[in-house]
């Protein structure tokens, strides 16, 4: 899977999703730092350990470089920044039930733009495997010859 390049001083507008999720009752925040277990375990819960690990990360930044989508106080979905690499978006998932709404999307903008705001003029998505995704959602380009990229000699995870 190769990495794709991001122009951060052209992302699309999101607000007007941003308020239409709201009006459904998901909430597309910047996550607090007392929510690190809560994150974690969701993410472990429901993708896999090394995600897991980049959501602590994502904690120990300031500010929190972790975005959730929350439904009744529980989270729904993640996308953090600046936990593989800096300059780097992802991990980022959403529960299977709650996927086709815009959350994806509204997630991956916000951390996009947070990213923005620290003075990146470009984001790294590494290891996209949804390029085609990528490339409607923020307009991303594949980077030619990315492929292993950084995620060459990786260790091995023991059960």
């Amino acid at each position: 899977m190769p990495d794709m390049l991001v122009k951060l001083y052209d992302l699309p507008d999101d607000r007007k999703e941003i308020k239409r999720l709201a009006k459904e009752g998901i909430i597309i925040r910047r996550a607090q730092p007392l929510e690190l277990s809560i994150a974690r375990r969701f993410v472990l819960a429901n993708f896999s350990e090394i995600w897991a690990d980049e959501v602590s990360i994502a904690f120990s930044r300031q500010p929190v470089s972790c975005f959730v989508a929350t439904h009744e106080k529980k989270i729904v979905g993640f996308a953090t920044c600046e936990t593989t690499r800096r300059g780097f978006f992802g991990p980022t998932g959403v529960l299977e039930s709650y996927r086709g709404k815009g959350i994806g999307t509204a997630l991956l903008l916000a951390c996009l733009r947070s990213m923005l705001e620290m003075g990146y003029a470009y984001a790294i998505i590494g290891g996209a495997g949804l390029a085609k995704y990528y490339e409607k959602a923020c307009g991303a380009t594949v980077i030619p010859g990315s492929v292993p990229g950084i995620y060459r000699d990786m260790l091995e995870r023991g059960t």
